[in-house]
This record gives C-alpha cells, sequence and structure tokens, in this order.
C-alpha cells in the first residue's frame, strides 16, 4: 500500500514529464530529519551494536575460555526484541514495511482509494489485536523475571504493545490522509 503523497500528479515540462512523481525518491539530496527522529535512529543503532557486540564477546570467550557468560546471551536476546520490534516502529514510520500490492497498483481512481482504505483498516486491526494482546502478556508477566540477569519480563515483552501501539497511530494518521484525498488522485503504479 502506499502513502497518501506516493503518486502525485506528473511534471507538465522537463524530464519524467507523463510519470507519476515520488516525492519520497533519493534526487541526491538529503532528507532533513527532526531530533526526534535522528534520536530513534540513534536508539536503534545503539540497540543493534549492543546485540553485535555481546554476541561477539560471548563467541570470543567461547572460543578463547571454552566458556560463555550467561547474562550476555540473555541481554543479547532482549536486544533482538527490542531492535525487532522498535525496527518495525521505524519501517512503519518510513512506510518501508512489507506490502503486497501487485494488484492494488493495477487499480486507479476511487477503487484504489477503497482498496487503500479497506487495507488501512486491516492492519489498524491487526495492531488493534497486537496492542490488546501485548498488554495482557505484559499484565501476565509482571511477577516474572528472567533467569541469568533477573531482568522484569514485563519491561521486555512492553515492547509488543508499544510497537503495536505506535503503529495504530501511524495508521490513523494514514487513514484520515486517505479518506480526505480525492479519489481522482489515485493512479496506477
Amino acid at each position: 500500500m502506499h502513502d497518501e503523497t506516493q503518486h502525485n500528479l506528473p511534471p507538465t515540462s522537463g524530464t519524467g514529464v507523463g510519470k507519476p512523481c515520488d516525492p519520497h525518491a533519493d534526487h541526491g539530496e538529503a532528507k532533513p530529519e527532526t531530533l526526534g527522529q535522528l534520536l530513534f535512529e540513534i536508539f536503534c543503532a545503539v540497540i543493534f551494536l549492543g546485540m553485535i557486540g555481546l554476541v561477539f564477546y560471548n563467541a570470543f570467550l567461547r572460543y578463547v575460555f571454552s566458556s560463555s557468560y550467561p547474562p550476555s546471551e540473555e541481554w543479547a536476546r532482549f536486544l533482538f526484541i527490542y531492535i525487532t520490534f522498535f525496527g518495525a516502529i521505524e519501517a512503519f514510520y518510513r512506510k518501508k514495511h512489507i506490502a503486497v500490492d501487485m494488484f492494488v497498483d493495477l487499480l486507479h481512481g476511487a477503487a484504489r482509494k477503497y482498496v487503500d482504505i479497506a487495507a488501512t483498516l486491516m492492519g489498524m486491526t491487526a495492531m488493534g489485536l497486537l496492542l490488546y494482546g501485548g498488554v495482557i502478556n505484559v499484565l501476565q508477566t509482571l511477577d516474572t523475571y528472567s533467569v541469568a540477569t533477573n531482568v522484569n519480563m514485563a519491561l521486555i515483552n512492553g515492547t509488543l504493545p508499544i510497537m503495536a501501539a505506535a503503529a495504530l497511530l501511524m495508521q490513523i494518521r494514514d487513514l484520515v490522509a486517505l479518506v480526505r484525498r480525492p479519489a481522482s488522485s489515485f493512479t496506477k503504479a
């Protein structure tokens, strides 16, 4: 599924006449980011590098000393969970999540608009279910602690409802934009 600005009207002159223009295409210009976006990307990079460092550290210990450090294995698993769900937030924000739009791209006009709205509503339903299930999971694990590091598992499992809530908010924003957008602006890909 495409966002509301993916296919604008084609340019009237110059190169690319008659082709839909993609405002998100990389034209060699750096897209300005807000401080929040930059901090979120740094947060995700630190988590990812921490996970890689812990796995490397553990592999080194196994190779050199023939033993491992169990807390580092557990922290690497926790960081993997964090990078999975926080990376999903980034993918939703940038609209780089997995989407099968092979048939949707053949539609245009009102049909395309209604299919995009239906897809967004289905995505919102899925995120609502993940949010509900994630909250239940967090509540069930409030008194559960990990074995090696004694970390409360609600802190680890809390990433699922955070991701689902963030994605749900982004899809609500997309739904409002789809409803407001005129059907004539939906073009074939």
